[in-house]
This record gives C-alpha cells, sequence and structure tokens, in this order.
C-alpha cells in the first residue's frame, strides 16, 4: 500500500488532560497518521490513556517516554509498554545495552525508537553537557555514532533532527526509520521559537523522513484539521518532485 502524505504526519498530544488530548484527536482523525503521547499527558492520565485512544482512532500511536535507566529496569518497563499495543516507543540513546534490553522488552510487539539529540539542544548545550570536543564540534558526528548503537542494538530506528535524516539513511538504509521533531512549515516560522534544529516538513519527507513530528503549527492553527492538510499539502509536493 502507498503511504499517503497524511500518514507522514505525527501529532504529539501535548496536552494536560484527556478531554483536551481527545478534542484534538477527534478534529485531527483521518488528517494525520500517528498520535503522540508524551511524558504531561502519561503522567497525568496513565496507561488508561493510550486504551482511550485506541477506541478512538485507527491512526498509529507513539509513546513518547525517552526511557533512561538502568538496563535491567527498562527492559521490565518495555515489556509493559508492549503489553499496550502503542506501535513506537523512545528510549535515550545513552548506551548500547540498555538500547538491547529495551529491545528484548518489546519482545517484537513495539518498535523501539532511539533518542540522538533533542532538537532543542545546541552545540553550546552539547559542549557544557562535557562532551569530546569532536562531538560538540560536530553534532552530525554524535548523532551518526547513536544511530549506529541504536541500529546494532537492533532498534526500529531513531529519533533525529531533519538535519541529520539524510545522513541517517545513507548509513543504516531504508529500512531504520526516522522520526523528526522540530519540523515548521514556512508559514509557522517566528523568530523566538524554542527549537534550536528546525526542518520544512517537505525538506524532511524529501531528505528521507519516515514520519515528521508537528505540534504548534496545528494546535494553535484556527483550523487544526485544515492545516494539517496544508502540510500534507507540503508533502505531496516533495513526493512528486
Amino acid at each position: 500500500m502507498t503511504k499517503k502524505s497524511k500518514d507522514f504526519i505525527v501529532f504529539p498530544l501535548d496536552f494536560p488532560s484527556a478531554k483536551e488530548a481527545e478534542d484534538y484527536v477527534r478534529l485531527l482523525d483521518g488528517q494525520v497518521g500517528m498520535f503522540k503521547i508524551g511524558l504531561e499527558l502519561f503522567i497525568q492520565e496513565g496507561p488508561d490513556m493510550v486504551r482511550r485512544l485506541k477506541s478512538m482512532t485507527s491512526a498509529a500511536i507513539f509513546l513518547d517516554l525517552k526511557l533512561h535507566d538502568i538496563s535491567a529496569t527498562v527492559n521490565r518497563a518495555m515489556s509493559r509498554v508492549a503489553a499496550l499495543g502503542v506501535d513506537l516507543v523512545t528510549v535515550h540513546c545513552a548506551s548500547e545495552f540498555m538500547l538491547e534490553k529495551a529491545v528484548a522488552g518489546s519482545r517484537g510487539n513495539t518498535g523501539v525508537l532511539g533518542v540522538t539529540l533533542l532538537t532543542d539542544n545546541d552545540a553550546a548545550m552539547v559542549r557544557a553537557a562535557g562532551f569530546k570536543k569532536e562531538y560538540a564540534d560536530s553534532l552530525e558526528k554524535l548523532v551518526r555514532l547513536r544511530a549506529a548503537m541504536a541500529g546494532r542494538a537492533g532498534c526500529a530506528g531513531v529519533v533525529c533532527s531533519g538535519q541529520e535524516v539524510a545522513m541517517i539513511r545513507r548509513d543504516m538504509g531504508p529500512g531504520f526509520l526516522t522520526i523528526t521533531p522540530g519540523i515548521r512549515p514556512a508559514w509557522s516560522l517566528t523568530p523566538n521559537d524554542d527549537q534550536k534544529r528546525v526542518t520544512l516538513p517537505a525538506r524532511a519527507v524529501a531528505m528521507g523522513s519516515d514520519y515528521i513530528v508537528i505540534g504548534r503549527p496545528i494546535r494553535d492553527a484556527d483550523d487544526p484539521a485544515r492545516a494539517a492538510q496544508m502540510v500534507a499539502d507540503e508533502i505531496d509536493q516533495a513526493l512528486a518532485d
């Protein structure tokens, strides 16, 4: 089945309550390919939020917990996540062994995504965190290292900036998923955006992104469904070129 332009779009349910999240699911069901549940909503509503979402939509579900703990704990947590029936879940690329244990805990029922580098991190932040100069001076080198780590551990793919997608696609091949946050359509860009490494939807897809995460430009639009369609139209153009 050919992937439709809307199927590239992941809408993050970054809301403090189930009611607000469900309102947007109703608005956007059929307009996006995947809904993402992050920490705020999951902490407020718990695993029941996943069950409620599954009853409302046939879209894929991405649980963005960014797990990071000792390997045994991550392994056990991932087994509980897999039991919820979500399609994707995130784990920080902190150690290859932890990623391996996450994959083992999923038992093949949930795709594990390695988080390479958060999109609000820039070189100054990486340097301040104590990374070697070679990685602070080249964020692409750090992302490449972590993507390779995720691949060896058996992860389904990684979360990465659109600026690194083409590089990861060349390194890891077409079967390795790339999920790109920090996406901003040209019509939504503002000078005070907190995302440091943003990418346009069409460019991200053209460079090889399998999924693009778009929140505020859709959420804050007067007509969220129309905004999602505008993004899909941009993607159609990229696929046609």
